[in-house]
């Protein structure tokens, strides 16, 4: 099993994209892929297809691993860990749940 700080360092193995374009060609490939992940899931609402079988969660998978491939390398080119990113987010979101403030609107509350 991989921990964040493991993949991330696999993952930049098989990052091939010019230095001049770091963090730009990243977000373009994670804008693209979100979209994809989107699409699938527009589609089966369209197409009445159950999430849950086995079949359609392999390919949300595969779409939600390139979308963790892209996070991970917009991550490694600005120098800091998907794993700090992680903790740093379910720490803001345990904050707001303990304040009872998960509802509404704003980074700052």
């Amino acid at each position: 099993m991989l921990n964040f700080n493991e993949y991330q360092n696999l993952a930049k193995e098989t990052a091939i994209y010019p230095e001049s374009h770091k963090i730009i060609y990243p977000t373009l490939g994670l804008c693209g892929e979100t979209g994809e992940f989107a699409e699938k899931i527009k589609k089966s609402i369209r197409d009445n297809i159950n999430l849950n079988e086995d079949i359609h969660k392999a390919l949300l998978m595969k779409e939600l691993g390139d979308v963790l491939w892209y996070l991970s390398a917009i991550c490694s080119d600005l120098n800091v860990s998907l794993e700090d990113v992680a903790v740093m987010n379910y720490e803001k979101l345990k904050s707001r749940k303990d304040r009872g403030v998960l509802h509404g609107n704003g980074d700052n509350r």
